[in-house]
């Protein structure tokens, strides 16, 4: 068994005491003059400082395997040792088979940790007479304390007269115990309190407890105790209270700002007293998170759309009602599960409310989905969000779940019409109208930007091509501009457009900008046309463009060839997916708004077929 008994506590005091002076451990570095790739030499390795970490409750309506898998993660995190603040048990039974039963099975899971554990009862623990005996049998003191590199450890029995939850006590035999450890180790640099029930703010007569805190009131001093499974910190009595949360015991985990979490906590002792991380148990994975094995089974999957809803095009500027598909895609050699729901809004009202089912190994299920609403305009609509969860059923692994979030509706059909050649000069004397413009709920500004609306930052623009080009024509409304040559178009007021030449059936799903033509074209303060057309990737052979300034800020024009379309469709292009933006910085830098005309692919209202043009 792998519990600390009395004579190893006073081994561990004897070695902490014996152990010479320790110096600091150096970097042995090559000579480097002038500047250095590092901020300094000084080590963060004072030898007084140390690492432990402590587990709370596992019981008290405990669930399966979080106390385990605590333990297993503390195993990776190796700290020097481990605390605890009690209720290692179910308990609350004078049956002595049971307690056995139960005191074999949690000393089982203590033998898999790699370092010191440390032993504090709870009153799951202690709650009578033949449990109190029982704890004594096993682990010989209920409490007793150490010191470490000059820390005092007081480990405490909040149930020595063992009442119950909410009645805990120190008596006087083990407050005459407190004092007397106490005086004994009055120089240590500080004293670390552990016990069960936080008996401070205890209604119940605690017995003793109040002269034990007027013992720890001139001191350097933290507590740190359990039972009440939701995490609080106060500061009182010249020093920090700590109520931890749970390590598997009863919770409702509605998350940290509710208190209510598993965790361990991660104490850094400093001369200047403990730092305290606390550690959600779901946030530390081992080297295994992902091995060759998994990722090759798994990746491809989250690179596809398992759950994928398709684009529903209208003609016409009102919608009240049309019909899709929603696709769920398993390409594995194991089952997937899906569970999914559409949230009500005020525009669509949707036939699927929510679903869950299991998609059979490499096979497809298409749900029907209806959306109606009133007769609206359709660039006002708000999608209908659909979220969700899909699981994966490895064969020899771990289930993987990834979280799914689709819009639904509709997709106004844009044309792209034919016409004269253009100049391209950025002076849009051969345009006869710029018939699209941003779209207010698309644009992006912090409360201290975009404060003058359309004066100061807007877009005016045309598409159309020939028989050579795809043009886009632009007049941008800007009353500040910001923008040098040094500098690439993202970084400063510019005008982008995003071009996915792909056929329909593929870019209408797009949600990111692999794949696309990114163009960026800034207007030079200096008075100077941009002639040089800005792309994040290879620019097709023959783009050309022209920004140059205008009274009330600057216009763009670019051809883009068409020979880029026919490639991206592998023949005679027949459609092109844009959306067009512009940066507006202003406040010398410090404000930024994007506006849009279709929302950010890359954003959370992306909708499928978005910004579609069919050629006629």
């Amino acid at each position: 068994m792998n519990y600390i008994s009395a004579v190893a506590v006073g081994f561990l005091v004897l070695g902490s005491a014996c152990s010479g002076p320790v110096e600091k451990a150096s970097i042995k570095i090559e000579p480097i003059e002038g500047p250095t790739p590092y901020t300094s030499l000084e080590l963060n390795n004072d030898p007084s400082s140390f690492q432990f970490a402590v587990v709370t409750d596992r019981t008290g309506g405990h669930r399966g395997n979080v106390f385990e898998v605590g333990l297993s993660k503390l195993n990776l995190l190796q700290p020097e040792f481990v605390m605890s603040v009690g209720d290692f048990i179910e308990g609350y039974t004078e049956d002595e088979a049971r307690l056995d039963a139960e005191w074999t099975e949690f000393n089982g899971f203590i033998d898999s940790l790699t370092m010191p554990f440390f032993y504090v009862p709870g009153n799951h623990d202690i709650t009578n007479k033949v449990m109190y005996d029982k704890y004594k049998s096993i682990f010989g003191k209920d409490y007793y304390h150490f010191v470490y590199k000059d820390v005092l450890f007081l480990c405490l029995n909040s149930e020595d007269n063992y009442r119950g939850s909410g009645k805990g006590t120190i008596g006087d035999e083990q407050y005459e115990w407190i004092e007397k450890t106490l005086a004994a180790n009055a120089d240590v640099k500080w004293t670390l309190v552990f016990m069960h029930q936080p008996l401070w703010n205890q209604q119940a007569e605690t017995l003793r407890w109040p002269d034990v805190e007027k013992l720890l009131e001139p001191r350097k001093h933290t507590v740190y105790v359990g039972h009440h499974h939701s995490y609080v910190k106060y500061e009182r009595n010249n020093g920090k209270y700590f109520i931890l949360a749970t390590t598997g015991g009863g919770s409702r985990l509605r998350g940290p700002r509710f208190g209510e979490f598993d965790h361990v906590v991660w104490i850094t002792m400093t001369d200047n007293g403990p730092i305290m991380a606390n550690l959600e148990l779901s946030g530390v994975w081992d080297e295994n998170v992902v091995t060759e094995q998994s990722s090759n089974y798994f990746r491809p999957l989250f690179n596809g759309q398992p759950v994928r809803i398709s684009p529903m095009f209208t003609d016409g500027s009102t919608f009240s009602s049309g019909t899709t598909e929603i696709r769920l895609t398993n390409d594995s050699d194991a089952p997937m599960d899906v569970s999914f729901e559409l949230a009500a809004n005020k525009d669509l009202t949707s036939s699927i409310i929510r679903q869950s089912l299991t998609i059979a190994p490499n096979s497809v299920e298409i749900l029907s989905l209806k959306l109606s609403g009133k007769a609206a305009s359709v660039a006002a609509l708000e999608p209908v969000a659909l979220k969700g969860t899909v699981t994966f059923h490895g064969d020899g692994m771990a289930d993987i779940t990834m979280d799914v979030t689709q819009n639904a509706r509709p997709a106004k059909k844009e044309y792209l019409a034919k016409a004269a050649a253009k100049t391209v000069d950025g002076k849009l004397d051969d345009w006869t109208s710029l018939p699209y413009s941003e779209t207010e709920m698309y644009t992006e500004a912090d409360p201290f930007s975009h404060k003058g609306g359309k004066a100061d930052g807007s877009v005016r623009f045309g598409i159309s091509y020939d028989d050579k080009f795809l043009y886009i024509g632009a007049e941008i409304t800007d009353d500040e501009l910001l923008a040098v040559a040094t500098s690439r178009p993202y970084n400063q007021d510019a005008f982008q457009v995003i071009i996915d030449g792909r056929s329909e059936n593929i870019s209408s799903f797009g949600t990111s900008l692999s794949g696309v033509l990114y163009i960026g074209m800034s207007p030079y303060v200096d008075g100077t046309d941009n002639t040089t057309p800005f792309t994040s990737g290879s620019k097709p052979d023959g783009t050309i463009g022209v920004t140059r300034k205008t009274e009330k800020g600057y216009a763009t024009e670019l051809a883009i060839p068409l020979s880029y379309l026919s490639e991206q469709q592998g023949g005679d292009w027949k459609t092109a997916r844009i959306n067009v933006g512009v940066n507006d910085f202003d406040n010398d830098y410090n404000h930024r708004t994007n506006l849009w005309w279709q929302p950010d692919w890359r954003g959370a209202a992306n909708y499928p077929g978005s910004g579609t043009f069919f050629r006629k």
